[in-house]
């Protein structure tokens, strides 16, 4: 419209800043989340204009938009394994996946398992390797236990030739690359999820920390959060929920009797069975004022807890039939 390549600070008005989030949803097909981010860096340009007293009138005055809520995913157990165990003829998939892998038992993002050194990793006083080093979006020094699942990977690539020759810890690809391999490592799991590097953070704060017992707090430095960001971050809370519940669960459900852990794989057609139902009935009772809503599903007429059905599997699901 402009046909420039710049404008003045006193051309900027609310019309322009109307016109640029159109230009950035319909021209550049933009997501809602990504428009408002883009407009809120221009948004602090103008700020600063009008604090140098620049601009006389505010351009932002009537522009309202706001992000939305985004579920962030993550992988469960029985996904994470199915992604670990697979066997792929094609090499670059089977990097992509040690490198995500790798990512769900560290924690790390993309850019900073891409410049990874071996001087980040140093022995610890318990005698363990760990991996130390600032986060590159906060500058925040987090410090991570390397796991046997993550060591093993970095053994693996100890002497590969193009780690070597590209003093590399991990073979590496540009990040949209290595997504859409993850896509068709996912297609081959059988996992529906928009697996993606970023993906690999959500699992290693939720399946293999938090869900296993490791405190919130921990979880937040090992992942090199700001001070703070536990308590302003609801999203990070919500998974906390969710993982603290699914780890208290499992514990009560390892110190079920093991016969009734058998009585629970077919339908309670005798006495004995009613008793598990009884016994069921309370824990679930205890255990649901606990866990979000959609996590409860319906079955022999109990409001039961999905981690139960993760727990016992396709048998519970047969015992429902």
């Amino acid at each position: 419209k402009y046909k420039r390549s710049d404008l003045f600070l006193h051309e900027i008005n609310s019309e322009f800043v109307n016109e640029l989030d159109y230009y950035l949803r319909v021209t550049k097909k933009c997501n809602n989340n990504t428009t408002v981010k883009y407009v809120k860096l221009f948004k602090k340009i103008i700020g600063l204009a009008l604090a140098h007293r620049w601009l006389e009138k505010n351009p932002f005055l009537n522009y309202k938009q706001k992000s939305k809520e985004v579920e962030r995913e993550f992988l469960l157990e029985h996904e994470l394994k199915a992604i670990e165990e697979k066997e792929y003829k094609i090499l670059r998939l089977q990097q992509v996946k040690d490198v995500f892998i790798f990512c769900c038992y560290t924690g790390l993002a993309y850019v900073d398992v891409a410049k990874l050194s071996k001087d980040n990793i140093v022995l610890g006083i318990d005698g363990n390797k760990w991996i130390k080093q600032n986060r590159t979006k906060t500058e925040t020094r987090s410090s991570i236990p390397i796991l046997p699942a993550a060591e093993a990977i970095l053994d693996k690539y100890t002497n590969d030739p193009y780690c070597v020759a590209h003093s590399k810890i991990l073979p590496m690809s540009s990040n949209q690359k290595m997504n859409a391999y993850l896509k068709e490592i996912a297609d081959l799991c059988g996992i529906t999820k928009n697996c993606t590097m970023h993906l690999a953070r959500h699992t290693f704060a939720t399946t293999v920390t938090l869900t296993n017992g490791v405190s919130l707090e921990s979880v937040s430095r090992m992942l090199g959060h700001k001070a703070g960001y536990i308590q302003t971050n609801h999203r990070f809370q919500e998974f906390a929920r969710f993982s603290e519940t699914d780890y208290l669960l499992r514990n009560i459900l390892s110190e079920l009797d093991s016969q009734i852990a058998r009585r629970l794989r077919f339908k309670a057609t005798t006495i004995k069975g009613k008793k598990v139902i009884i016994l069921l009935r309370q824990l679930f009772d205890e255990i649901i004022p606990l866990m979000p809503f959609k996590t409860v599903v319906k079955f022999n007429n109990l409001r039961v807890p999905l981690a139960i059905i993760r727990h016992f599997g396709i048998e519970l699901k047969k015992a429902a039939a």
